[in-house]
């Protein structure tokens, strides 16, 4: 199998592995491809342990490193998931928070192992590109918002 050119690599506590078989599970084009296994015992872990997986994320490829807890997750770093209606928010945010994870604002929520996800409606994205009264009417609305709400977007668009 070949490496890709550009990789995301996301450092986990332990459980890369556990992480990407849901992200494999939740988001279309995801997959764990590779699981790969210390050779022998090191200074934090024995033979047999997994160190990095490879998977993908909606076609992203990434490696999750199993290098401990020295390193913390921050919003600086998050997965942006355009999303086609309120259906479709609602089962990525659902899953995501459903699953240990925690809401945040605009939008943003983290898994439980401390990713930020951005689930972002393609009407959102839409107003604020428009520019103009019709972005800041969408800003507007959005800006009080946890999980985005599709119905309210659209309204804020048309004034």
């Amino acid at each position: 199998m070949a490496v890709a050119k550009n990789t995301i690599c996301i450092w986990y506590d332990k459980d890369a592995e556990a992480a990407a078989n849901f992200y494999a599970r939740t988001f279309p084009d995801s997959a764990v491809k590779a699981v790969h296994r210390a050779p022998s015992d090191y200074p934090m872990g024995k033979a047999g342990d997994v160190l990095t997986v490879d998977f993908t994320v909606a076609g992203i490829p990434c490696i999750g490193l199993n290098g401990g807890p020295m390193f913390k997750h921050s919003e600086a770093f998050s997965f942006q998931i355009a999303t086609d209606n309120q259906e479709e928010t609602d089962r990525y945010w659902n899953a995501i928070v459903g699953n240990g994870g925690q809401e945040s604002q605009c939008g943003w929520c983290k898994d439980k192992w401390g990713i930020s996800w951005q689930i972002t409606p393609r009407v959102l994205t839409d107003a604020m590109a428009a520019g103009g009264a019709e972005a800041k009417r969408a800003f507007e609305a959005m800006m009080p918002m946890k999980k985005i709400d599709v119905a309210v977007i659209e309204k804020a668009r048309r004034g």
